[in-house]
């Protein structure tokens, strides 16, 4: 990695000096226009850059004021094949290119046709885009697990994602903020499979046109939709290999004329997975050494269903039908010594169990409108629903043995009855013109959210359930949130400038009902925010720009973390809501420096207030509760580089860098102040050997972080090497990859609240080989599926 890193950084320092610029057009296959292509002049000989130029939104560019002498031109187009031209030369007398291209006219090349394809990644001046197909290794991987190979992008000991030192992102699914949240969301992405991803994009300062929703931003996934007219498809079927083996197989359809465009995908994945979590904890002089391990059981099926018709050139009317069912098992065990401080042998164990059932079901529509009118001006409705609903078991056996385990001193049996339903609506309106030779865009947003959780909790005596009156209650949740935005954007000569506002006023209810009156709570809260951002960029000239950015967001609590009733994991540790968690408001400042639409440079600073973490605290003399509690205000400064580049015809490479410095000041008498400075590498390289055979090396490492403000986490990363062969045209592909080589991407770590220590560690079964085949038949020249931007994501995000 340390090597890969260097190679990369040496290239920089060479590539630092060159510019470019020249006049002609680029056409890709379809004649369609080669939009931000690099065109690069180099001397014949030689092959040393002078200079370079992009290409506008037309395919045009123009190179002026070369010195006399012999050149030729590189064209690129983020990780296109390259085009390399014949020579031709530049004198005193005459400027022309006549040489180098046939039937030329004077100072002007003829349109040059090359194909353009996607790189891996690319740099744009307001989020980086991560194009999931062109990676091999993706192949077998569910949705969650691809997130962790996305620049930028960790994963934290309790599955929360972390960009550029922050946690609290919000889900976009296809440009639609997701409404699942927590243990529901990270479920959710767990049953998508990578192959029906399209794009990863991360969005780390996002205008007031977005929901507010996210301290650390946006990442959007999307899903493949088909390019060509006509009827054509996708099958794929795959194995991963890991302690246990997990299958996937998936179907994507696409049929498209004139008037309308259908499409559809059904996705399968099913098997068993492993995860282990070792907790070593010190509380009132007394040490309980847990080890736990989980087997899982998934079975996870996808639905995907859309149409659009196309009324006018300017008007298309459009539906979209999802669905997710899974019906998933875990069964765990765990033994933790109980040992006084001092000794050496246990006074008792606990041996605990867990056997735990789910089912759920997904389901959403989303209705939508969009009409483009003259003068750039563009109307768009969005009306969504959702419903959510999950039914779960779990039965738990607890046992007390003395200390060598020879017999049972007590024992206790639980089950748990816990049924969730969330519906979901919203509404949303987008309106965009051109205004005061800039673009004005107004919108508007009403979202609603029932939840209703029930928990029932039996004691099991002599085979009969009986209920605990002390721990069964009903909590329902409701929650109204009204937004509108306004954004303006205009370019004036060299510089652009966009300033927004968004409002919101939400207002919520969360009534706890148990069968003991007195347990009965109710939180009722409204308020109004205020969500301002703006920026200004610089385009020096074709090949340097400069960006300045702010914004403030909001990270809401979870549903489930409100909900202030206990839920046991075992006789030791529970879990609680907290009705009074305050959201966190963060406020973001961003400076970013792109040379040449490939080298970026930045510079962030962001301030959270109220940060929340999960925090472990003791109660009485054994038990442990974890409760989510707004402890701090965190601080994080993050430097960040990233560079896509080719070596040659067939070794490209891409590393980002981030280099971040977290402090934590506690608010919470019980937390303590800390802070982290953290290194966060990713590389990806990838080798074209043969025109029908490719590799892939890619790897990330972070050093010592805290996670969730409370654990004190030690270096990991993950190693991964990947091959791919394509027969009959490209229409058959086979994969086989290795993840995790060297099984390093486990955690350990320690974290401490009050008078309670623990020292941790977990992981999985990471350590995978994975086989994929897939084939694609049909047409190839059809113009993609509409994507649109819909409005119910961010709502499904908090489930």
């Amino acid at each position: 990695m340390k090597t890969l890193v260097t190679i990369a950084v040496l290239l920089i320092v060479n590539l630092c000096f060159s510019q470019h610029t020249i006049d002609g057009k680029l056409l890709d296959s379809e004649n369609n226009p080669i939009n931000a292509a690099a065109v690069s002049l180099l001397t014949f000989n030689e092959g040393s850059f002078v200079k370079a130029a992009i290409t506008t939104e037309n395919g045009t560019f123009k190179i002026s004021n070369i010195s006399n002498g012999d050149y030729k031109l590189l064209i690129t187009s983020l990780g296109s094949k390259d085009y390399t031209s014949k020579k031709f030369t530049i004198s005193d007398n005459n400027k022309t290119l006549e040489s180098f291209i046939i039937e030329a006219n004077s100072e002007t090349l003829d349109e040059v046709t090359i194909k353009a394809e996607k790189p891996m990644v690319q740099v744009l001046a307001d989020k980086t885009v991560f194009n999931v197909q062109k990676s091999i290794s993706i192949a077998g991987e569910s949705g969650f697990e691809l997130l962790r190979k996305a620049p930028g992008v960790l994963i934290d000991n309790n599955e929360n994602l972390i960009v550029e030192g922050k946690a609290g992102v919000l889900i976009y699914i296809d440009d639609k903020p997701s409404v699942l949240r927590g243990e529901d969301l990270v479920n959710y992405l767990k049953t998508i499979q990578a192959t029906d991803v399209d794009a990863i994009e991360i969005i780390t300062q996002p205008s007031s046109k977005y929901d507010s929703e996210g301290n650390a931003g946006i990442i959007n996934i999307k899903f493949k939709r088909d390019k060509t007219l006509g009827t054509n498809g996708n099958l794929a079927s795959g194995v991963t290999i890991g302690d246990f083996a997990t299958f996937n197989n998936s179907i994507s359809l696409n049929n498209r004329n004139k008037k309308t465009s259908l499409y559809g995908s059904f996705s399968n994945r099913f098997g068993e997975t492993t995860r282990y979590m070792n907790l070593y904890r010190l509380q009132n002089n007394t040490i309980f050494d847990s080890k736990t391990n989980s087997n899982y059981d998934v079975n996870n099926n996808n639905l995907r269903l859309g149409f659009d018709y196309f009324a006018t050139s300017k008007s298309t009317f459009g539906i979209i039908l999802t669905g997710n069912f899974s019906d998933n098992e875990n069964t765990s065990k765990s033994r933790t010594p109980i040992i006084p401080e001092g000794n050496t042998n246990p006074t008792s164990v606990l041996v605990a169990g867990t056997d735990s059932h789910s089912k759920t079901s997904n389901l959403y529509g989303n209705l939508n409108y969009k009409l483009k009118l003259e003068n750039n001006t563009s109307f768009n409705v969005d009306l969504d629903y959702g419903k959510y609903t999950q039914d779960r078991t779990n039965l738990q056996p607890n046992r007390y043995f003395n200390g060598a385990e020879t017999e049972v001193i007590s024992e206790s049996i639980n089950f748990m009855d816990t049924p969730i339903t969330i519906d979901i609506v919203t509404a949303k309106i987008d309106y965009e013109q051109d205004f005061l030779k800039g673009k004005l865009s107004l919108g508007a947003k009403y979202s609603k959210i029932i939840t209703d959780n029930k928990f029932d909790f039996f004691d099991r005596i002599n085979g009969e359930d009986i209920i605990n009156e002390n721990r069964t209650n009903t909590f329902k949740y409701d929650e109204n949130i009204n937004a509108a935005y306004v954004n303006f954007n205009r370019t004036y000569e060299k510089f652009n400038f966009q300033a927004g506002l968004r409002v919101e006023r939400t207002n919520s209810d969360g009534i706890l009902t148990s069968l003991q009156e007195d347990q009965n709570d109710r939180v009722e809260r409204s308020y109004t925010d205020f969500f301002p951002s703006g920026g200004i960029t610089y385009q020096h000239n074709r090949t340097n720009s400069f960006a300045l950015i702010y914004s403030k967001r909001v990270q809401r609590p979870n549903y489930q973390s409100l909900n202030p009733f206990e839920y046991q994991v075992d006789e030791l540790t529970f879990l609680r809501g907290n009705p009074f968690l305050q959201p966190q408001y963060t406020d973001n400042i961003k400076f970013s420096h792109t040379y040449n639409y490939r080298l970026n440079t930045s510079l962030s600073y962001s301030f959270v207030k109220d940060f929340s973490a999960q925090v472990t605290e003791a109660v009485g003399d054994d038990k442990n509760f974890m409760s989510p509690r707004n402890v701090a205000n965190q601080k994080v400064i993050n430097l960040g580089l990233s560079y896509p580049t080719k070596f040659n015809d067939w070794w490209s490479i891409y590393f980002t860098v981030n280099a971040s410095r977290s402090i934590y000041e506690a608010t919470n008498e019980d937390f303590l102040s800390t802070d982290q400075n953290t290194l966060s590498l990713f590389a990806q390289n990838t080798f074209n050997i043969t025109k029908s055979f490719s590799a892939e090396v890619s790897g990330w490492y972070s050093s010592p972080s805290i996670w969730s403000g409370t654990y004190q986490i030690e270096s990991l990363g993950s190693l991964n090497i990947a091959f791919q062969k394509k027969f009959f045209d490209d229409k058959l592909s086979a994969k086989l990859g290795f993840n995790d080589i060297l099984y390093t991407s486990s955690w350990r770590g320690t974290t401490q609240f009050g008078d309670l220590r623990i020292d941790g560690g977990g992981g999985s079964d990471s350590r995978q080989v994975q086989f994929n085949l897939a084939y694609n038949f049909g047409g190839s020249d059809v113009k993609k599926a509409r994507s649109r931007d819909t409005g119910i994501e961010e709502e499904k995000n908090r489930l």
